[in-house]
């Protein structure tokens, strides 16, 4: 399907949206969040302009922030299902989308959500310990293998904020590919 305003495909939806305000690893259900350009997920444990995931942040405080909003696909939750059950928020991302292949979007893809929110997708979640204290076996589950042994991470995506908005269950999500050649999403 085309949006007409555009000329992007109109890929997907938002099922849920969450945040947590402390470093919990995983978040809380909200009606909607607000995305602030440059900045990430208002009222969220890692918004800011430079690094906030704790482990970073002790390598080098300064880092740019490439990781303001983290993005996780509902189709993996349905893969998992006959082992584990897994609801929107719990593996600590801010959104859960339907109808997008996440990992498999080029690094800087622009995914255009609701009135105004614009993400630019920096990388790849890299699956963490945490995972496997949430729930055991689930982080050799989020990790897989290709045809040629490279390693497949499946614990969702993160992004940048370009354009601030509100964002809620519901919203359409327009997928812009960047210029060719594509860049393969790698861990940020």
């Amino acid at each position: 399907m085309l949006d007409e305003k555009n000329g992007s495909s109109i890929l997907g939806s938002v099922l849920a949206v969450s945040l947590s305000k402390k470093h919990t690893f995983s978040k809380d259900n909200q009606e909607s969040i607000k995305l602030v350009e440059g900045l990430g997920v208002e009222g969220d444990a890692h918004f800011g302009s430079t690094v906030q995931h704790r482990s970073r942040v002790a390598q080098n405080p300064n880092q740019p922030n490439l990781r303001q909003v983290h993005l996780i696909q509902n189709e993996l939750f349905e893969e998992l299902a006959d082992r584990f059950i897994i609801r929107p928020g719990q593996l600590g991302e801010n959104i859960t989308t339907v109808g997008i292949n996440l990992i498999e979007l080029p690094t800087d893809t622009i995914l255009s959500i609701g009135e105004s929110a614009i993400i630019k997708v920096t990388g790849l979640r890299n699956p963490c310990a945490q995972i496997e204290n949430f729930k055991p076996g689930l982080l050799k589950a989020v990790l897989d293998k290709d045809s040629d042994g490279n390693l497949i991470r499946k614990a969702g995506i993160m992004g940048v904020i370009l354009s601030g908005g509100v964002v809620k269950p519901g919203d359409r999500i327009c997928v812009e590919l960047p210029a060719k050649p594509f860049k393969k999403l790698e861990r940020v």
